[in-house]
């Protein structure tokens, strides 16, 4: 991937309606579902970034007929469960967690090997937590000391499982229920703080029977999932660049059009209101089995408040773009319970601490979150650590600087948000390429 800096510095008022890329989870999920379901499935809203397509390429890999009758859409030639076809090539998920992780739990239930890669960032993040699991409920997974490349050996007979998850993590609990549908007997997840229920909800719609509610989610294998069309919405976390960005720069309002606003996905809107922020609600409705809306944001004066640990979890890939809003507040914001966020993309509570005192902000680093003492920022340059939130967080920053803010290495941005520069650009942003 070739190198790529951006220059980000204050621009004008921030203005007009912003329509962000698909959910990157939902369109993770909707791959994987329709793959392995009976018929043809149309997926509409899909994104179209590297990680999402590394996760199609992977399935077409796999023998699943995968066409794009335009951009933003796939129709899915379903095989059915035990339908999908090994291969010996390894099966590259690019920078895609999320794919690696689901794909772990769906692989672990076929009959075949497989051998799951990735690249540079995301051969460095742990997944024992995904791999202890599957291993309960009979899966055999070698790792290389807890890292990828993963080797899934097909063949296993595997059986349903009580796991209560130590730490609440979306991208465990769907792997689990992934290989739930292929175990005997129940598998049920208890989660200690609810997560998003995408895949909960999305197995539903496929026509698996499924018992879920907040923090708990139980299946049985042995069924079978039926094609269905799926629209999806936007990217809440996305949306979340421009949610701040409108929010601290004056003069600004911003309409975002049919974001998705799952409750387990939209703590940084409770946390941004907390703050003071001017954003409304219009238009909700439900597409797809999950809630949309249109969302205006307008500018407002920003407090720091102590961040309630409970909308923790429903905010995890928003934190990074909060942490520029408590920077850009009034008085001090205080982040706690968010450990999480140290094996992301990057540790990016460090990636965040770091980049925020390179530009003169006064934060200090604790080992689950931070305290962010609100100011102005600093000209000054940056590091992303390949991390795509560091780097579109970093691009928010700059519109409040004294100066130019120097972002080096953004080519990652394309992984979740494709064309990031052109639509912020198209609203005010003054972002350039290095």
């Amino acid at each position: 991937m070739n190198r790529l800096d951006w220059s980000s510095r204050p621009g004008r008022p921030l203005r007009g309606s912003v329509q962000v890329p698909g959910d990157k989870s939902v369109s993770h999920r909707a791959l994987m579902l329709a793959a392995i379901a009976e018929g043809d499935s149309h997926i509409r809203g899909f994104l179209e970034g590297e990680d999402t397509r590394a996760t199609a390429a992977v399935l077409a890999q796999l023998g699943v007929r995968i066409e794009t009758p335009a951009a933003g859409e796939r129709r899915v030639h379903g095989v059915g469960l035990h339908g999908l076809q090994g291969t010996a090539q390894p099966l590259d998920c690019g920078n895609a967690g999320t794919g690696m992780r689901l794909l772990t739990g769906l692989l672990a239930g076929q009959a075949f090997d497989s051998t799951l890669v990735g690249d540079a960032s995301l051969s460095k993040r742990p997944m024992r937590r995904v791999t202890d699991p599957l291993s309960q409920m009979g899966a055999r997974i070698d790792t290389q000391d807890g890292l990828p490349p993963l080797r899934v050996h097909g063949g296993q007979a595997l059986r349903g499982i009580r796991y209560e998850l130590p730490v609440a993590s979306a991208q465990v609990k769907s792997a689990l229920l992934l290989a739930g549908l292929y175990a005997d007997g129940e598998t049920e997840v208890i989660e200690p703080h609810p997560t998003r229920d995408y895949t909960e909800r999305m197995l539903a719609a496929f026509g698996w029977p499924i018992r879920f509610e907040a923090g708990r989610a139980r299946l049985d294998g042995g069924h079978v999932l039926h094609a269905t069309n799926v629209d999806v919405p936007a990217d809440f976390s996305s949306a979340a660049f421009f949610l701040v960005a409108a929010s601290i720069v004056p003069d600004s309002e911003l309409r975002l059009p049919s974001v998705g606003l799952n409750p387990r996905r939209t703590g940084l809107l409770h946390a941004l209101r907390l703050m003071g922020a001017d954003i409304t609600v219009e238009r909700e409705r439900e597409s797809g089995g999950e809630p949309v809306a249109d969302l205006i944001v307008r500018h407002a004066p920003l407090h720091g408040i102590e961040l309630p640990s409970a909308l923790v979890p429903d905010m995890i890939d928003e934190l990074p773009v909060l942490f520029i809003a408590a920077a850009a507040a009034q008085g001090r914001t205080v982040i706690r319970g968010a450990a999480e966020l140290r094996v992301k993309e990057s540790d990016r509570i460090a990636s965040m601490a770091a980049g925020l005192h390179a530009l003169g902000a006064a934060i200090e680093e604790t080992p689950d979150g931070a305290l962010i003492d609100g100011g102005r920022f600093q000209a000054g340059s940056v590091q992303t650590h390949l991390d795509h939130r560091i780097a579109m967080s970093f691009a928010v920053a700059g519109l409040v600087a004294q100066g130019p803010v120097h972002i080096n290495d953004c080519s990652h941005v394309a992984t979740s948000f494709p064309g990031f520069m052109e639509l912020a650009n198209g609203c005010g942003f003054a972002l350039l390429a290095v």
